[in-house]
């Protein structure tokens, strides 16, 4: 008698089924997900080569420099063939490679002029891995206007630091922020364009190692807010590479913080793009509000570039990150020409026959109608795509 073949059963495991085996993971928030991620070089990489592999679906990837030789020792998502190409196009191809139905997608620009307020709220939570001061506090300002939490990272050579930020419940970026810390950050801010140009090409010494254990860490404290989690927020992370000492901080509210008080409502406005004219809103804002005093924008603009030594004076309308060094010069006599800045509109001004681009805004943005102590958040939703 015959007997048959034992038969093999080959048993095969889904994308996702480690995780799935944690018993408080649900893969579907984590597939519903909307991420932010400010900022693709060697941090941001790892944080959008995390969120891939962990299944995150939803993302949208900030920066505006390109790829050079440099970036391909310090981030995975880079190949030689991109030198040259955007970082965030780079790092989206990146991510798609990695999690082909993730909704991905590359917003070439700066974060401080080119991303609508819009785009933070769209987000359940924001990172940063970024390198300078300025963008972290447009950021900490953007999450703490729309009431979003974010996860800031950085890098020091072999050292590292994680930290989450959820105003007005918990400390924010700025509450962190040392007297020097605003010192250096004035200084920039004070500083010409053209000088201001010139730091913007200062690079930070990373390795690939503390990014990736930093870039971990981030995309770890994302997961557990996403399941509603104890997350490191209103703490921090702090990483000593050289020593392999590693210690947690908790960072007080500042009671001089101006963002702590509890955000103002925003209505979405899905008739409202950026060709919509200032008094339009105006009007809807009044119309909730009982009247509006002024309509507040959540980034400053440059209304005017004015010449000290010949007297002229040119109508710019834009965010400084978008005057470029050239047409920081007179083009009359040469000299450096400073800036005249406005961030509220106020009854009675020009600028309400504007529309929301020609002030400079960026699609998808967010302006504030502002009566007395009340404000109303509108959001130009109409611009999203």
């Amino acid at each position: 008698m015959n007997e048959s073949a034992p038969q093999s059963v080959v048993l095969s495991e889904g994308r996702f089924t480690r995780f799935e085996s944690i018993r408080w993971w649900d893969q579907s928030l984590i597939r519903n997900a909307r991420v932010l991620v400010v900022g693709a070089g060697a941090l941001g990489n790892e944080v959008i080569k995390n969120l891939s592999l962990l299944g995150v679906g939803n993302l949208a990837i900030v920066d505006m420099d390109r790829v050079e030789l440099s970036n391909l020792s310090r981030s995975v998502l880079f190949r030689e063939e991109d030198e040259g190409k955007p970082k965030a196009e780079c790092a989206a191809r990146g991510a798609s490679r990695i999690y082909p139905e993730i909704s991905v997608e590359a917003l070439v620009g700066n974060a401080l002029a080119d991303v609508g307020l819009g785009r933070f709220r769209w987000a359940q939570v924001v990172v940063g891995a970024l390198d300078n001061r300025e963008a972290r506090v447009f950021v900490n300002s953007a999450c703490a206007r729309v009431g979003r939490p974010w996860i800031d990272g950085g890098l020091d050579v072999l050292q590292g630091i994680a930290r989450g930020f959820a105003p007005p419940a918990t400390a924010c970026y700025e509450c962190t922020m040392s007297e020097v810390d605003w010192d250096l950050l004035n200084k920039r801010r004070s500083c010409s364009l053209l000088a201001r140009r010139a730091l913007e090409q200062r690079g930070t010494p990373t390795t690939p190692t503390i990014a990736s254990i930093i870039g971990g860490i981030q995309a770890q404290e994302v997961i557990k807010l996403l399941h509603g989690m104890e997350a490191l927020i209103g703490r921090g992370y702090v990483f000593e590479g050289a020593t392999h000492n590693s210690y947690a901080v908790t960072y007080p509210i500042s009671p001089d913080c101006g963002w702590h008080d509890r955000p103002a409502s925003i209505e979405l406005m899905a008739g409202f793009t950026s060709d919509t004219r200032l008094h339009e809103i105006w009007s809807l804002a009044s119309e909730r509000l009982g009247g509006v005093d002024a309509i507040d924008l959540g980034r400053e603009i440059v209304s005017h570039l004015e010449c000290s030594e010949c007297g002229t004076i040119e109508t710019v309308m834009a965010t400084v990150e978008k005057i470029s060094a050239d047409r920081a010069l007179c083009r009359g006599c040469g000299s450096e020409r400073y800036p005249r800045f406005f961030h509220s509109i106020s009854a009675g001004s020009d600028l309400l026959e504007k529309t929301i681009a020609e002030l400079g805004l960026p699609e998808w943005d967010i302006v504030w109608g502002r009566r007395g102590v009340n404000s109303l958040g509108i959001e130009i939703t109409g611009d999203r795509h």
